[in-house]
């Protein structure tokens, strides 16, 4: 039938999906236990693994070979209904027969059978030797669907403990007819709205999962009904490059017959294939097992023990041949020596002897040198001879002085060609290209010797702080001044071109609140950026670092947030060009001995022309601080550098993180927390002490509606920096309330849920008075006390 074969098509496309390319140090021969079967149909069964339990490792790793139908088909034997697809070094591939959850509903949005409109599934590989691979996607197909999949390992699930969660929305904007189409996305980097299917990653080392699909239809399509009237969750490999996305007629989403059978079976022969993690005792790591009187260590001889890594508690190892073997490790005398000679690894004037694990390369009689080809080689031995018989006849010393003067030269030529080399590989010459006049300008080109001297070699003891792009140690130049060098790691072209931008959105800046970069050292390997020193660490800290012996007054908080949104007014407005910051966190905002705050990090700023509104990037920043329209729609604007102001100004008055991990905490969002406190008008509760004990009441309250107005969800409903600056400013010079009126009771809609909300014509304007108007004046303002 014609709509069998589509409906096929959902699970047909993961039978495409590339297999694992494995790192050569995990490859090894498909060897069986002797005596067992090697295959089972199609797929290789290699030792641990073994059709039957004499034939494998443990109960875990046995497998079940199907004969009834035309092709035998492996199953694990501990587990009903898993199909084993391929096995490879540290993975294998299975199919799920049943879905995870499905759900279907009526118009009303109430489900079908009568229950509520929240189900709750899940999948348990609680100790057992499997764990969900990260490189696997949760996906939800459906219409005004959030589908939320908790995670835990070992450890969490005994104490009944979600570790990890991650949410699907799926969405269609309009009424579809018949044949309307739902497309899936090709990454789990955001998702297309209104397509009727979202995926997201499922986080690696995770044994158990548990599924709730929720309707949004009741939240978002008020007296609409629902769209379509099934949805539907479940877990598949993530798609290969080279695959198209899948897509699907919306119309089977009315009727759960044409995706599953009664039993909850996919009707296809091939369903969602799904990536396991697999490790040997899944309750010991490599050290533990090898000590284990039971005696159940298993990395036979020539192999090494391998962690399993993850993050969380999960346990367990693998094996794999040393260098130099190749084989099963897993079988005694699995792993074996590898004849290097045949590939030839010595020169030409030289002989192989291969070795356990290694070989030797001798060099023939007139011959001198280890005789690799990727060594030193062969030369003739007869050249000494020749330079001892120029030098008799020339003199002994004289041909000593040259050498030795030949030989520093050719020391400083090689030295200065190398830093040349540096130089253009850290991307000098990509500088001087993005800086005026094809110079560095007044930026100084440190030595590498100077910097060296300058940090006791880069002593640990010297160590800063770390972060993803580099290290940054506290140094003394030669002339006294104290500085903080950052010492990038090793990076490719995208840190690469981070590294340069950095150093050309610093040359365009010149502001008091800014950090100063002094300098750089392109002659190392990695490089080197000097800094101003800053001693009082972060803004961060001086706010939640408990230990801190400063504190942190109303008047100080309100001149660490006006100089931080004059800066970024600044950069916004004031500069050559202008300049999004793009990770305003109140980590990168540094202090100095006065407590003058310099915003620091410009590794992802992006300077853009006067004519450009946004720069469509993809998503960057940290959690809890980067612009939710900006993760949505991946277009940067200068307005999602105000809503992580916003969260800094959170910061300020509340002493709170933005994302709290206590479990006591009902929200981990700060920002939910404070724009739920002001919607039930009770700011003081959320508060910090010293706001509440320091601040006039009117002066706290106008700080609140700011940080209101800049997070609201939509960019163009929030004040640029120049006006957040001209506030803040305002306040702190003169301590007089605020000019910005207040919102409108209508725009009060609880913004941290995720949803779809109104585009409306709202836009910042300011009169001649000074004040920011509201987007209608016969709303009735938005109100709340302070006690």
């Amino acid at each position: 039938m014609m709509n069998m074969n589509i409906l096929q098509l959902p699970l047909l496309h993961s039978i495409f999906f590339t297999i694992l390319l494995l790192p050569p140090a995990l490859s090894y021969v498909l060897v069986r236990k002797p005596g067992c079967p090697d295959r089972c149909g199609n797929v290789l069964i290699p030792f641990p693994f073994g059709v039957g339990s004499d034939c494998s490792f443990g109960k875990f790793f046995n497998i079940t070979c199907n004969t009834s139908t035309n092709t035998p088909t492996p199953y694990l034997s501990h587990f009903r209904d898993i199909e084993v697809v391929e096995i490879n070094p540290s993975q294998i591939r299975v199919r799920f027969k049943k879905v995870l959850g499905h759900a279907c509903y009526d118009k009303s949005g109430h489900r079908s059978n009568g229950t509520e409109n929240i189900i709750s599934s899940g999948f348990s590989f609680f100790n057992t030797s499997f764990t969900f691979s990260n490189e696997n996607w949760f996906t939800t197909l459906g219409c005004d669907d959030s589908a939320t999949i908790f995670s835990t390992d070992d450890e969490g699930f005994q104490k009944d403990e979600q570790r990890n969660g991650s949410c699907c929305v799926s969405y269609c904007s309009k009424r579809k007819n018949s044949d309307g189409r739902g497309f899936c996305p090709e990454t789990d980097v955001g998702y297309p709205p209104a397509q009727g299917c979202s995926v997201t990653t499922v986080p690696r080392g995770m044994n158990n999962v548990l599924v709730k699909l929720t309707d949004l239809a009741i939240d978002w399509r008020v007296g609409e009904g629902r769209l379509f009237s099934c949805s539907y969750v479940f877990i598949q490999e993530k798609l290969a490059p080279n695959q198209t996305k899948f897509s699907f007629r919306l119309s089977y989403l009315n009727n759960p017959t044409e995706f599953l059978d009664d039993e909850l079976n996919w009707k296809t022969r091939a369903p969602p294939v799904v990536r396991l993690d697999w490790r040997i005792n899944e309750d010991m790591n490599c050290s533990q097992a090898r000590w284990n009187a039971t005696g159940r260590y298993t990395c036979r001889d020539n192999s090494v023990c391998v962690d399993y890594v993850a993050p969380s508690t999960v346990g367990g190892y693998f094996c794999r041949c040393k260098q130099g073997y190749e084989g099963n490790p897993y079988s005694t005398g699995g792993c074996q020596d590898i004849n290097e000679c045949d590939d030839n690894p010595c020169d030409s004037n030289s002989n192989c002897t291969n070795t356990p694990g290694s070989f030797t390369c001798s060099c023939r009689k007139g011959y001198s040198g280890d005789g690799r080809k990727n060594g030193e080689g062969c030369t003739p031995s007869g050249m000494t001879d020749i330079f001892i018989g120029v030098g008799s006849e020339l003199g002994f010393f004289l041909l000593l002085s040259i050498c030795l003067l030949l030989y520093k030269a050719f020391k400083e030529k090689k030295k200065k060609m190398q830093k040349e080399k540096f130089f253009k590989q850290n991307g000098g010459l990509l500088l001087q290209q993005r800086t005026n006049e094809g110079t560095i300008g007044e930026t100084k080109l440190f030595r590498v010797e100077e910097l060296e001297k300058a940090t006791d070699d880069f002593n640990k003891t010297r160590i800063l702080g770390q972060g993803g792009q580099g290290i940054v140690y506290k140094g003394m130049l030669s002339n006294g001044q104290i500085v903080a060098i950052k010492k990038s790691k090793l990076f490719g072209t995208d840190q690469l071109d981070q590294f340069i931008n950095e150093i050309v959105i610093l040359l365009q800046i010149n502001h008091r609140n800014v950090v100063r970069m002094l300098g750089c050292c392109l002659e190392t390997k990695v490089p080197l950026l000097v800094y101003e020193f800053l001693p009082n660490g972060t803004l961060s800290n001086l706010i939640h670092d408990p230990s801190t012996e400063v504190l942190v007054s109303w008047n100080m908080r309100l001149i660490i947030a006006a100089d931080i949104a004059g800066a970024l007014a600044y950069l916004h407005s004031a500069s050559s060009t202008s300049i999004f910051h793009r990770d305003i966190k109140s980590s990168n905002i540094l202090l100095d001995e006065k407590y003058v705050v310099k915003v620091s990090d410009f590794g992802i700023s992006r300077s853009i022309a006067v004519d450009q509104t946004h720069l469509t990037t993809r998503v960057k920043g940290t959690f809890g601080y980067f612009d939710p329209e900006y993760f949505q729609s991946n277009q940067f604007t200068e307005k999602s550098d105000v809503y992580s102001f916003g969260v800094v100004l959170a910061e300020l008055l509340t002493g709170r993180k933005p994302i709290s991990l206590e479990s006591e905490e009902e929200e981990i969002s700060l920002v939910t927390r404070f724009l739920e406190a002001i919607e039930d008008n009770n700011v003081d509760t959320i508060l910090d002490p010293q706001v509440l004990k320091q601040g006039g009441k009117e002066e706290v309250k106008a700080v609140v509606l700011l940080t209101r107005k800049c997070l609201y969800w939509q960019g163009k409903m929030r004040p640029t920096m120049k006006e957040v600056a001209t506030e803040l400013e305002s306040l702190r010079l003169s301590q007089m309330p605020t000019t910005i009126t207040h919102e409108p009771e209508e725009t009060r809609v609880c913004e941290a849920k995720f949803g779809m909300i109104p585009d409306t014509d709202y836009t910042w304007t300011t009169s001649d008075n000074g004040e920011i108007p509201s987007p209608s004046s016969d709303i009735l303002p938005f109100k709340f006390e302070i006690v």
